[in-house]
């Protein structure tokens, strides 16, 4: 496909998906942006760091299905990483790319892995940036622990009754995730009181997540260890980002993704938490250009 700079409209699976290409004019294998969540959007990637990347290589932002400007399926409950993956695979297609880059961030990290599990012929090279492992018990003990860390005052203390209280950890993971207020949510996210500030912002404009894919995903808990075990395989270069204080994912699961993977590169970034991408954005795009 001979690409143009715009927004565009296609429906693939029977679900209308909304992209936009930005940086045609470089020329370069397109780098295909899968945002997080899940059912988050590109909004914030696209003003923030987006134009960098812009100057040096074409972008393609996407937006899974029930997401950002896409159509929601005729049920909350159509959505698997399985469909998904194919939505992204029928998306290959009508772009009539031979071969893709994936930016995958947070839950787009996983999703853009799973995909290139399942077509590995179709990705150029991989950039994971704090890649997620939902559902699973470690990550929830991640997010506990993080909260933990950051709260202060009557929140705090709330955490404190919440964990020492009857319940198993997925019950206090979902009330935890409840009580926190938007400071603490900001302080748990971000190293940089302006970078959370100044994402706050844009998550007002974006449009809202129906928190659809959260509920249906959530039914589907997936084993981490199974995915370890698959990425030996997978001989494609990747490069994987995680801020020192990503309360989140956590540098642990991003260390262990780097040594599973047999061509990668593992970059930790010092002053950010869950997103470099707002916190260390210079270096970040240095990093992934010097990658590409």
């Amino acid at each position: 496909m001979n690409f143009q700079d715009g927004e565009y409209r296609v429906t693939v699976n029977g679900i209308g998906h909304w992209y936009r290409v930005a940086g045609a004019a470089q020329g370069t294998v397109p780098i295909v942006v899968v945002h997080g969540g899940p059912g988050g959007n590109c909004y914030n990637f696209e003003r923030t760091i987006g134009p960098r990347l812009e100057s040096f290589a074409t972008l393609i932002y996407y937006e899974q299905r029930g997401s950002g400007r896409s159509e929601g399926p005729p049920s909350p409950e159509d959505y698997s990483l399985e469909l998904l993956v194919s939505d992204l695979e029928a998306l290959r297609q009508h772009w009539e790319l031979e071969r893709m880059t994936l930016l995958g961030f947070s839950f787009g990290g996983e999703l853009a892995l799973e995909y290139a599990l399942s077509h590995p012929e179709r990705v150029h090279k991989l950039i994971l940036q704090a890649p997620s492992r939902m559902n699973s018990p470690e990550q929830n003990r991640v997010q506990l622990r993080g909260f933990w860390s950051v709260a202060r005052g009557q929140i705090r203390q709330e955490i404190e009754a919440v964990l020492a209280g009857p319940g198993t950890e997925g019950e206090k993971f979902e009330q935890v995730w409840k009580l926190v207020d938007r400071p603490t949510t900001d302080c748990f996210l971000f190293q940089n009181p302006e970078a959370a500030r100044l994402n706050r912002e844009l998550w007002r404009e974006a449009p809202a997540n129906t928190g659809d894919m959260y509920r249906a995903l959530l039914k589907q808990p997936r084993d981490p260890l199974a995915l370890l075990r698959r990425l030996p395989a997978l001989s494609i270069p990747t490069l994987l980002m995680i801020g020192l204080y990503d309360r989140n994912v956590g540098v642990d699961w991003v260390r262990d993704l780097a040594s599973a993977l047999p061509d990668s590169r593992l970059e930790v970034f010092l002053r950010s938490a869950h997103f470099p991408d707002l916190e260390e954005s210079e270096r970040y795009a240095g990093v992934v250009r010097g990658f590409l």
